[in-house]
C-alpha cells in the first residue's frame, strides 16, 4: 500500500491505494467518483475515459500510482458548477445518448478531440476518432452530430479553451 497524491477535478487528493490498483477503481470506489463507468475490463469499450493532464486516457488501463501528481478530469468535473459544459448539453440536445453507459466516456473522449484537433471536424474524421468508444444503443450517427455541435459550442463558449483551429 502506498500514498498516491494527485488533484481529481481541480481538488487535491491523497488516497491510501495498493500497488496494482487501477485507476479507474480508485476512482469509483474509494473517491466514490461513480460517472466514470467500467464496460469491459480489456479496454475496448472507452466507458472508464477519463482524462489525465489533459490528454483522455482509458482509466482501466492505468495504474494509479502512474498517476502521482496529476491533474485528473472526470465527467463529473468537465462542467462548471451547476451547468453543463458545451459538449454535455450538445449530447443532450442531439440525443447522443440512450441508455447513457457509454456517454461519460464518449464525451470525455469527444471533448479531448475538439482540444486536439480543433471545432470544425467531419463526420468522417470524428467516427474515426471514436473508435475506441462503443454505444450498444444509439448507433453512432446521433453522437457524431453531437460530438460536431459540442465542438463548435465549445469554440465560442468563453469558459472553455479550444485548440486552435
Amino acid at each position: 500500500m502506498q500514498t498516491l497524491t494527485l488533484t481529481v477535478n481541480g481538488a487535491p487528493v491523497s488516497v491510501v491505494v495498493e500497488d496494482r490498483a487501477l485507476l479507474v477503481d480508485v476512482l469509483r470506489d474509494t473517491l466514490r467518483l461513480t460517472g466514470t463507468h467500467v464496460g469491459c475490463d480489456t479496454s475496448q469499450c472507452g466507458a472508464c475515459v477519463v482524462h489525465i493532464d489533459d490528454g483522455a486516457v482509458k482509466a482501466c488501463t492505468v495504474l494509479a500510482l502512474s498517476c502521482e501528481g496529476s491533474q485528473v478530469t472526470t465527467i463529473e468535473g468537465l462542467a462548471p458548477a451547476g451547468g453543463l459544459h458545451p459538449m454535455q448539453e450538445a449530447f443532450r440536445e442531439h440525443h447522443g445518448l440512450q441508455c447513457g453507459f457509454c456517454t461519460p466516456g464518449m464525451i470525455m473522449t469527444a471533448v479531448d478531440i475538439v482540444n486536439r484537433r480543433g471545432p470544425d471536424l467531419p463526420a468522417a474524421d470524428i467516427r474515426e476518432e471514436l473508435e475506441g468508444n462503443i454505444c450498444r444503443c444509439t448507433g453512432y450517427g446521433s453522437i457524431v452530430k453531437a460530438v460536431a455541435a459540442g465542438g463548435k459550442a465549445m469554440r465560442t463558449s468563453p469558459a472553455i479553451a479550444v485548440a486552435a483551429e
